[in-house]
């Protein structure tokens, strides 16, 4: 972890933001809240008479953070859940699977096969999970989230464009705590989480967590009645901390995940394919369709019976090492994590086989990073290096057994290499009447290959593709002042510069031009923001201001290949832009009331990009029997990112005995409409939902043990939460109906 040192402009960007000198630690468990008080200041969190996360009132940034308190609240199980959380953030499954894909301010990448880095990306204790899937399991025990937009890279890890999402689990204690808490809902889902932690010796301390769910499966088939969706996980985590002596501090942790879920499965809401006339049997917004061929199940080693699910494990260890050295701290933070994933999804969403995708990947990431950070003082610094490596192998199989003109299965795979290697350093200084520099500096360089990679359409062809490369130099930073004006409000201004490395379209070769690589893109933002607490306890409003130019926007688009025709790529937008605002408030107005509220509004355009008109170029074709490319300019049009994100809590606290607290809340979000596609409407445009929940919660002041009710989804709204296409169809992927729910916790 940061040490609590580190600089206003550090704090801004790092993954790992410094412990608040203001507040106790949070750990999981409210007895255990209550373990540690930092510094001098002294502050009961349950009674929550003041707002967390005081110090980074200081802090020049417009980092959203999180608290366990407000994730189990809100009931925040998945990182599809943050979006509820944070203006301007968008994170979707992949065409309802685990693996995930992030849009912060505009900025973010749709990676079809996770074989490329996220724009986004997430971090664990520090580690970086360049595959977003890793993630699976992760979100139980945390000590906190914080979601960092903008460009960063130069305090910590590796450079990205859009920003970062950072999850910090909870570390052990130093006395005796440990909690059960079993949470049951509508569909008959259920969650255990339950955690262990304390001291082992006078210098050692441990804590081991654990997390199983299982059933909530809402959709079914209408044919056969056939249910789906139901989660089957169990997860594991553990810590143990030596701290031989006053100045050092060894944290070696490991993890555990294996993942049976069901997916959620889309709904058929356009033929792509005029061949193709099977109409979909459902009628009900909880109906889907699929439906596995034995030939698919016995190639990939599965039952007959197989429905959309994931067949996955993911492990991993890292060793997290700190020595104060007097003038400054030493860090060195080394990972491994390991992949093993194994995927049905049905991406026709219908009984027959036009888009029935297998997927095996068998990935591992091993990463060390290195860095050395200033004392507290009036001229802080700190440098740092950082290093990744993963190894990817992937098989696809897909079944076009009855798409007209195919007829057969699919078969491809192929390994892919990486290696980034960064290193980065920063400065601030305090001027006079409470002014502050700070800058940056990060270089990177990333080199990846994809490898072996074969198509075999089984019964018609086998082709092979010669190896393919892609390296990617740049450099990045950021400038920036702030001015504590007084002590509850500090203004700032900064500039940034990200980028994202390339990489590689690797989805059902046919050409070995469809594996050229796609270029880096790179961000210059410019943000100003405020931090405010007009009224101390009672008022705090924070905003920001953001412009970004984005260049070599990395995108879904087409490529024509002569003498072939139009096929699907990721290519470069030379030039597009994004803006917008984004505010967050706190407010205690009267005894008992406490409302929080998140507003984000963006707007993207892209200013230079000609693509690729797929439908005008095949219908030349038809016409003359050649392939000329016809391009259609989008000059000035909108890029379809969600413009207002809204979301907010209100919640009433009392005592209605002296010994025990109970808490009222009623929480909402607003999610604009955005386009799935280049210029997207209609079907390819999610529509706008409003959604909300409510929860009552009762506990003793000793927090022994705590009772909670909720339900999700409070209005039953039906919306689609991403979307998905297969080869003949178009799907919406539906989002959770209502859920009720109950938990009841128990800590010692």
């Amino acid at each position: 972890m940061a040490s609590p040192s580190i600089s206003a402009a550090h704090a801004a960007d790092t993954a790992t933001s410094a412990p608040d000198p203001g507040r106790k630690t949070v750990v999981q468990g409210k007895a255990a809240r209550r373990e540690v008080t930092t510094h001098a200041e002294t502050i009961n969190v349950s009674a929550a008479h003041v707002f967390e996360y005081t110090h980074a009132q200081k802090l020049a940034d417009s980092t959203t953070r999180i608290s366990s308190e407000t994730l189990t609240k809100r009931r925040v199980v998945s990182v599809t859940d943050l979006q509820a959380l944070a203006p301007n953030l968008t994170a979707e499954t992949l065409k309802g699977t685990q693996s995930i894909n992030y849009h912060l301010r505009g900025i973010g990448f749709d990676d079809y096969y996770e074989n490329n880095m996220s724009s986004v990306m997430v971090y664990v204790d520090g580690v970086a999970y360049p595959f977003s899937s890793m993630t699976d399991g992760m979100m139980f025990d945390l000590a906190g989230v914080d979601i960092v937009p903008g460009p960063v890279g130069s305090y910590h890890g590796m450079a990205d464009s859009g920003g970062e999402i950072n999850l910090h689990t909870a570390d052990p204690t130093s006395t005796w705590h440990g909690g059960l808490t079993e949470d049951i809902a509508s569909y008959a889902r259920s969650r255990t989480t339950a955690y262990v932690s304390g001291p082992l010796s006078r210098t050692v301390a441990f804590r081991i967590a654990a997390e199983t769910s299982h059933g909530g499966g809402w959709q079914y088939n209408p044919v056969n009645g056939a249910h789906l969706g139901d989660q089957n996980r169990v997860a594991l985590r553990g810590k143990v901390r030596w701290t031989p002596d006053s100045k050092t501090t060894v944290t070696v942790g490991g993890h555990w995940t294996q993942d049976k879920s069901q997916l959620v499965n889309g709904q058929v809401v356009a033929n792509l394919d005029p061949s193709w006339q099977t109409t979909p049997h459902y009628t009900s917004y909880r109906q889907t369709e699929w439906g596995i061929r034995p030939e698919l199940a016995a190639l990939v080693g599965r039952p007959a019976d197989l429905k959309p699910s994931e067949n996955n494990q993911f492990w991993g260890a890292n060793i997290d090492f700190i020595r104060d050295l007097g003038f400054a701290k030493l860090e060195t933070l080394s990972a491994f994590e390991v992949e093993r994933q194994q995927e049905y999804a049905d991406e026709d969403a219908l009984m027959i086989a036009t888009a029935d995708n297998y997927r095996n990947v068998d990935a591992n990431v091993f990463s060390q990073e290195v860095k050395l950070s200033s004392q507290r003082g009036p001229l802080e610094w700190g440098t740092g290096m950082y290093y990744l490596r993963s190894r990817m192998h992937q098989q696809f199989v897909a079944d076009f057994s009855d798409y007209v003109g195919r007829g057969y299965i699919s078969d491809n795979f192929y390994d892919q290499n990486q290696q980034t290697f960064s290193q980065y350093a920063n400065i601030s200084y305090r001027l006079p009447l409470h002014l502050r520099l700070f800058g940056g500096l990060n270089h990177t360089s990333d080199d990846r290959q994809i490898l072996n990679y074969h198509t075999i359409n089984i019964g018609q062809s086998y082709n092979a593709f010669g190896p393919h490369g892609a390296l990617t130099n740049q450099l990045g930073g950021v400038v920036g002042i702030d001015a504590q004006v007084d002590k509850d409000l500090l203004l700032y201004f900064k500039i940034s510069k990200g980028f994202k490395p390339g990489g590689f379209a690797a989805n059902t070769i046919a050409r070995p031009e469809q594996l050229n690589p796609f270029g880096p893109e790179s961000v210059l933002a410019y943000e100003l923001g405020f931090k405010s607490d007009p009224v101390p306890g009672k008022i705090r409003l924070n905003g920001a201001a953001f412009y970004y130019d984005y260049h070599n926007q990395q995108i879904v688009s087409s490529l024509l290949i002569p003498d072939y025709g139009p096929v699907g790529m990721y290519v470069n937008i030379p030039k597009s832009e994004v803006w917008g605002i984004e505010m967050s408030s706190e407010l205690h107005p009267v005894r008992h009331l406490y409302v929080t509220g998140n507003f984000g509004y963006e707007r993207g355009t892209f200013q230079k990009f000609n693509a690729l008109n797929s439908g005008a170029t095949n219908a030349y074709h038809a016409t003359t029997n050649v392939w000329k490319a016809i391009y259609q300019s989008w000059d000035g049009e909108d890029s379809g990112i969600p413009k207002l994100s809204l979301s907010g809590t209100a919640a009433y606290r009392i005592n209605p005995t002296a010994n025990y607290e109970m808490e009222l809340g009623l929480n909402w979000s607003y999610r604009d409409s955005q386009a799935m596609t280049v210029g997207g409407n209609g079907i390819y445009r999610i529509p706008p939902y409003f959604l909300m929940g409510t929860y009552l919660d009762f506990h003793p002041k000793n927090e022994k043990w705590d009772v909670s009710v909720y339900v999700t989804n409070l209005l039953n709204r039906q919306y689609s939460s991403t979307t998905s296409s297969g080869t003949s169809t178009y799907q919406h992927i539906p989002g959770e109906p209502r859920f009720i729910g109950a938990r009841f916790g128990f800590n010692l």
